[in-house]
């Protein structure tokens, strides 16, 4: 891939002086495909973790305990209004102080990394907003809807599951739809704890090459086209899942 590009990248540099050195040079080449690889794992994993947050807050929130839905609560505001890149920071520098370290034979590696960390408060992060739009599609669910698969047999638990879950999570996805793209769009935010992500590689390559406008050019556009993507794929999803007449 690298020889079909390097050609024309290299001939641009001498004519113009724009420098796209990760098209043409093997080391920033390779550094640039691995933050590639980083940057989707950090974004599939968050996007993931976030909704299953989501689904278990929301469940959490109708529980008969009121401890249970007082630490929901609690974990719904605390989340909602602080800024993502301290929450990031809390996590990595507070509580990976706490958490133990794993003997690697002479050194010790913490048992959860700055990937580690950047996932999960990314996730919780996004997964209090989840919550919230979960919770509003399970109060669109007809409350006779309900009542008529308690009539079948059903138990609380099935009833969530099986019933009030599917057509809530109908009516969520537009709204759904929002949070994950700009969950997509905080990750960016994992450069602060040095995830070798997108932003992060980028800003070494720009450091070591002088080519800031090159770089964030081709920041644009990567992160133009995954959330492109994202978008049409739940756009997709939604059509899909759409049940006619209802949501």
């Amino acid at each position: 891939m690298l020889d079909l590009l390097s050609g024309f990248f290299k001939e641009l540099y001498d004519d113009t002086g724009l420098n796209f050195i990760i098209f043409y040079e093997q080391y920033e080449y390779d550094r640039f495909v691995e933050a590639i690889f980083v940057s989707l794992k950090l974004i599939v994993a968050c996007l993931i973790l976030s909704l299953i947050v989501g689904v278990v807050g929301a469940w959490a929130q109708g529980a008969r305990s009121r401890i249970v839905r007082y630490a929901m609560a609690g974990y719904i505001q605390f989340f909602r209004n602080t800024p993502p890149l301290v929450q990031i920071l809390f996590f990595y520098f507070v509580l990976g102080n706490l958490t133990p370290s794993v003997d690697m034979g002479g050194y010790n590696e913490p048992l959860i990394g700055a990937f580690g960390w950047a996932v999960i408060s990314l996730s919780f992060f996004a997964g209090a907003f989840n919550v919230e739009i979960f919770r509003s599609g399970i109060e669109a669910v007809p409350t006779s809807t309900k009542e008529a698969a308690e009539a079948l047999g059903y138990t609380r638990l099935q009833v969530f599951m099986y019933v009030t879950l599917p057509l809530a999570f109908r009516v969520s996805l537009p709204a759904l739809n929002n949070n994950l793209v700009n969950l997509l769009k905080t990750t960016t935010l994992a450069y602060a704890i040095a995830v070798p992500e997108m932003m992060y590689t980028a800003n070494q390559i720009w450091s070591d090459n002088v080519n800031v406008p090159e770089m964030m050019f081709v920041l644009f556009v990567y992160y133009i086209g995954l959330v492109g993507v994202l978008v049409w794929l739940m756009h997709k999803w939604e059509r899909k899942m759409k049940i006619p007449g209802y949501g």
